[in-house]
């Protein structure tokens, strides 16, 4: 049965200036309030949706075919999404992909996220770039009925992502064992059965990819809350210890995770290694600052120069805030840079087995370029 086209708007994106974008609403009916990004990645909105390093934002897709590889439950990087709404410009069509088992609108629809299809995504992405990251309303209502005032006064009362610790809204209730690793041909996914080092994941609201990776680097992974002190971390009697990617604020999360941080670098010579929010949770550890960025970086295209080798990866990247590299103390050093603005990118104690980035070397852009990162973390391990 061929679905109707509305003949009028079904949603709508209201922004805090009083800009307004109508289109076409999928997946579920409602409102929701949050930060607009956009993310230039061509492959991977599944991917994205579920990362939770994106809570609090709604993102704006610059590719224009969402959806037409459907969903499947393989590629969840948690288990529901976790960013709070999908803007992008044609609606999604059928899926072609032979993994697919189900269609993006019904995938958002059950899981309770708003989305909205023919919007201009250019102009939209043109307005980010020149006023950084509005605060936005976005409505989906199957009659077109909309308060634009109600939903501009939302989108203006909404606090923003400063000063916002989200990691403990996205962390887990209890500790976990990881031992599932990377997708591989044929078998798809197998399990870590010969761990060689123990490491304790901080997860401050960690993706599955990450701790697979861990899994196929040859790691026995133990997932603690971000809460996690320092004395619970080493109860465990790591090899290492991950400080995972996530969402918020990094100085608001590091009002508890700075502390447990600086115990562990201060009381061991455990090797330490930091993702996304886990890179500037270090890097304040260490006495480093964190700023909010304009529009933040969110795509699969980001190259990435490693200073210590001279190399350029093809990074994947999704975050707000970003490690002053001006900042850093003596004694700790500037890895890798953004080739796109200079910002900094990645870490390292001089004297300790202790780093971090900023990119997501799980995610595989290059397709492979930044997996050595993972094996650096063994090494260290395996070096103790």
């Amino acid at each position: 049965m061929t679905q109707e086209t509305p003949t009028h708007p079904t949603a709508c994106l209201a922004l805090a200036d009083g800009s307004v974008f109508y289109g076409i609403g999928f997946g579920a009916t409602g409102q929701r309030v949050a930060e607009l990004c956009f993310n230039t990645a061509m492959t991977g909105y599944q991917e994205i949706m579920t990362d939770p390093s994106y809570a609090g934002q709604i993102v704006t897709f610059t590719f224009p075919h969402i959806g037409n590889t459907g969903v499947n439950a393989e590629d969840d990087e948690t288990a529901d999404p976790v960013a709070d709404g999908m803007v992008v410009k044609w609606d999604p069509t059928e899926p072609s992909n032979w993994r697919a088992t189900e269609k993006l609108g019904s995938w958002l629809a059950a899981r309770g996220r708003v989305a909205i299809g023919g919007i201009d995504t250019r102009r939209l992405t043109r307005l980010i770039r020149q006023q950084g990251s509005p605060h936005v309303a976005l409505a989906h209502d199957p009659e077109g009925k909309f308060d634009i005032e109600a939903l501009v006064a939302k989108a203006r009362a909404f606090a923003g992502l400063e000063g916002m610790d989200l990691a403990k809204e996205v962390t887990c209730a209890q500790s976990y064992r990881w031992n599932e690793m990377r997708w591989a041909w044929p078998e798809g996914y197998s399990t870590q059965d010969a761990p060689k080092h123990k490491v304790v994941a901080v997860d401050f609201g960690a993706k599955r990819n990450i701790l697979r990776c861990l899994a196929s680097a040859g790691c026995d992974v133990t997932v603690l809350p971000a809460t996690a002190t320092a004395e619970e971390i080493l109860a465990h009697e790591p090899d290492g210890v991950f400080l995972s990617n996530g969402p918020g604020d990094p100085a608001a999360t590091g009002e508890y995770a700075v502390p447990m941080i600086r115990e562990i670098l201060d009381t061991t010579a455990l090797p330490v290694f930091g993702i996304c929010l886990g890179h500037q949770m270090l890097a304040l550890a260490l006495g480093g600052k964190t700023v909010k960025m304009n529009h933040g970086h969110h795509g699969a295209n980001h190259p990435v120069k490693d200073k210590q080798t001279g190399k350029v990866e093809i990074t994947s990247m999704n975050h707000g805030f970003a490690v002053d590299g001006q900042t850093l103390p003596d004694g700790v050093v500037e890895t890798h840079v953004s080739l796109f603005d200079g910002s900094n990118c990645g870490i390292a104690m001089q004297d300790r087995p202790v780093f971090s980035v900023q990119h997501h070397p799980e995610a595989s852009p290059g397709p492979q370029d930044s997996f050595y990162l993972f094996q650096k973390f063994a090494a260290d391990m395996a070096a103790r």
